[in-house]
């Protein structure tokens, strides 16, 4: 018996061996299209069971029987390829680069934002949104609230007193959420995000949006996350190409060609390209005529605008580095039209804002294992409000005499972040670096000359636990000049591989907002306001967690589906606001005095077969119901959130063959309700809220010949024109961006190039 196990062993050892002989392997590398390593990309052999992913050098190792295949190459957002390959037994096959280009009809797959270099999104430690170039141009927009407004989590408000427009993120509002250009951050002089309205929507690639705070990397103000506008950098190939833009669009049903009534977009852009070196120009003209609604005589719902925007880079790349420097400069004049007195008077103003913002950049890679990055900026930012009255028994205008009738803030801020790239091993990379911010402001409402100087050393680091566990966990040590700054802001995020089609990500962090100068320094006195800043104020600061899991249907057909279930839940301490002065009751300043949180649920689905892309998703946003710290005898049984939901849908389909597409983009914005106190005897809580409501775009656009493509449609298909609030009074309307009725426009661009 023991000699027969020993048989039955030696033959079962054979013939192992035999089938092992019979196997060969296939080796290879894949790029991206600029000829980049690109990691997580699926490799299969078609109709079979083998199968693999690339590692972060973009390299693969596939056994299989030996025998005729087709390998399949493949990633969402980039062309698939199929190759036919043989495998000979017991011999290695190798293959030279594979490049994949990208794919305009499909998700734009390599991300940048918060990551350890350019990486595809599926392999990403965060959960990145992106929206590219070919949607960006398919909306027909001229400016970015366009592009971010019927996305989920995404709300706009509109100031119609001041003519701004402000953002809120997953049910923070925009001082929580951090706008960078190409990476570095944009200056604003309040709490508003003015600066998303001044970006030329003509340079930009793409944008990514990454939720939740990311402090860590980007320092203050991203406590709700981060908007990263990345601009166009050429292709790298030797040509030089023109591009010029013309679009015209009513607003409502008001119209005039090219000036005043309606908005009026005009662009032209230069790019010279060469061995390695570029130059590029650029010069948009916004103009928008204001809208009536439902004001009358000289009295605009929407204010007037008229803003020019300029661009100028140049850039020089070689193998290992690169630098480049940027120009973005903004002149925007904001019209407020008085209405006429019995005097036959009118009192005007005119806000005017000027922003050159100055950008240098560089990149090194000393070797596969360690490179270095570093940015410069400086920001010469300026806001004017100009008080004018006109006689029109005259003609006559002259400067406004009234308190507070002439005012100028300026904001110069310059800023340095340096970042090195290490990789201590396959499985482990460190990415130390500091930052240092001057921000400095003056004015008439700005105590004295203040200046803010903030220094910043952080580390943070991706380490490959096994192939299906990857853990980033970040520190930042800061110190300011002014205030007591959270000296640590720790963060961890995980995604694990659960199998080839389901990925979890799961992130906590601690965000921190710092006061801004306004908020510290800001002196505002006149018949209507008595405003101080508060220079004790604190850091507000927030614990936040979020969980998404992701589903990736297999990509061996032409049919792909991506969807992700997400959540979130955040704490902020110490959250600025206005209140009454402890010390002077009849003057109003910033405090610490508030609690707040925010949760959520969102389900987002994207679809992508043969030419179409179609996406639908929603989310159910639970906001602090704040009056519960106020009178706990009033709020007994009260919710501890009021909730709001949203819903989304796009639809994108190319007719290649004619050259043309048509797309309708939609979104639901549900009610959102809040809590008030009402004075009285006794007092008591009344439930308002701001209405629900819908807004759809459809675009059709059509190229003719090599250079030039067509667009046109109708934005704000509903006839959407203002939505009632009763949280503020007894209610009243209040507009928003796009509520200015059903517009149509259409458009021209033009796109030639040389080699």
């Amino acid at each position: 018996m023991k000699h027969l196990f020993t048989l039955i062993w030696i033959l079962s050892l054979l013939g192992a061996q035999t089938v092992i002989a019979q196997n060969g392997e296939i080796r290879g590398k894949i790029l991206t299209q600029d000829n980049k390593s690109f990691e997580g990309i699926n490799i299969t052999l078609k109709d079979t069971k083998y199968g693999n992913t690339t590692n972060a050098d973009g390299k693969f190792y596939l056994k299989a029987p030996q025998g005729n295949y087709t390998l399949i190459v493949s990633v969402l957002g980039n062309e698939k390829k199929e190759l036919p390959v043989e495998i000979t037994a017991g011999k290695i096959l190798t293959l030279e680069n594979i490049q994949l280009q990208e794919n305009g009809i499909s998700l734009q797959d390599a991300v940048v934002t918060g990551q350890f270099g350019k990486q595809s999104l599926r392999n990403s430690v965060y959960q990145v949104r992106t929206i590219d170039s070919e949607r960006i141009r398919l909306r027909g927009a001229t400016n970015i609230q366009t592009i971010l407004n019927t996305e989920l989590g995404i709300r706009f408000s509109n100031d119609p007193t001041l003519g701004t427009t402000d953002i809120q993120l997953m049910g923070m509002t925009g001082q929580s959420v951090k706008i960078l250009l190409d990476g570095i951050p944009l200056v604003d002089r309040g709490a508003t995000r003015e600066s998303l309205g001044q970006i030329d929507i003509n340079t930009i690639e793409r944008i990514e949006i990454v939720e939740g705070p990311m402090s860590v990397i980007y320092g203050t103000d991203a406590l709700a996350g981060v908007i990263n506008i990345i601009t166009k950098k050429g292709d790298g190939s030797d040509n030089l190409s023109v591009s010029a833009r013309i679009q015209e669009e009513t607003i409502g049903d008001e119209y005039n060609a090219f000036d005043k009534k309606g908005t009026h977009n005009e662009n032209i852009g230069i790019t010279w390209q060469k061995k390695g070196f570029q130059l590029n120009a650029g010069v948009t003209r916004n103009n928008f005529g204001g809208w009536q609604g439902d004001s009358t005589g000289r009295v605009k719902a929407w204010m007037p605008k008229e803003q020019m925007l300029y661009n100028a880079g140049i850039g020089y790349s070689k193998e290992k580095w690169n630098v480049w420097y940027r120009f973005n400069g903004t002149d925007e004049t904001i019209k407020y039209l008085g209405n006429i007195n019995v005097a036959n008077t009118a009192g005007d103003k005119d806000y005017i804002t000027k922003r050159w913002f100055h950008q240098a950049q560089g990149e090194y890679h000393a070797s596969d294992k360690l490179g270095f990055t570093g940015a410069l900026s400086y920001t010469d930012y300026s806001r004017k409000t100009l008080s004018t009255n006109i006689d029109f028994n005259t003609g006559k205008r002259t400067l406004s005499l009234d308190a507070a009738a002439q005012d100028k803030s300026i904001f110069t801020t310059v800023f340095f972040r340096g970042t090195a790239l290490y990789k201590i091993s396959p499985n482990v990379s460190l990415l130390p670096g500091i930052e240092v911010n001057n921000n400095n402001a003056s004015g008439a409402r700005i105590k004295g000359s203040p200046t803010i100087n903030e220094y910043a050393f952080f580390v943070s680091s991706e380490l490959k636990i096994t192939p299906a566990i990857k853990l980033s966990p970040g520190v930042r040590f800061l110190k300011n000049s002014v205030y007591d700054a959270p000296p640590v802001i720790p963060s961890l995020n995980a995604k694990i591989t659960l199998n080839n089609v389901l990925d979890l990500r799961m992130g906590y962090a601690r965000g921190f907002r710092s006061p801004a100068l306004r908020e510290l320094y800001f002196d505002f006195h006149d018949a209507s306001h008595s405003i101080n800043g508060n220079v004790n104020l604190k850091a507000e600061y927030s614990n936040s967690f979020n969980t998404f899991l992701v589903w990736h249907a297999m990509q061996q057909s032409s049919l792909k589906v991506t969807s992700t279930l997400g959540g979130f839940y955040n704490i902020f301490h110490n959250r600025i606001d206005t209140g009454f002065d402890p010390a002077n009751p009849s003057q109003t300043t910033y405090l610490n005095i508030s609690l707040y949180k925010t949760t959520g649920v969102s389900l987002d689905n994207k679809f992508y077969w043969k030419n179409l892309q179609a996406t639908l998703g929603a989310t159910y946003i639970g906001t602090y119901n704040e009056i519960l710290d106020e009178s706990e005898g009033v709020t007994e049984g009260l919710p501890e959130f009021v909730w709001s939901p949203e819903i989304n849908a796009n639809l994108l389909y190319n007719f290649s063959k004619i050259g043309a597409s048509i797309n309708f983009f939609y979104k639901y914005t549900g009610k959102k309700p809040a809590y008030a106190l009402i004075s009285g005897t006794p007092v008591t809580a009344s439930l308002r809220q701001i209405s629900g409501y819908n807004m759809a775009d459809l675009t059709v656009t059509k190229t003719l010949g090599k250079y030039i493509n067509l667009i046109g449609g109708a934005k704000n298909l509903f006839d959407l024109t203002s939505i009632k609030n009763t949280t503020i009074g007894s209610g009243h309307d209040a507009t928003g961006p796009g509520f200015n009725g059903r517009s149509y426009f259409l458009g021209m661009n033009i796109h030639w190039s040389k080699k």
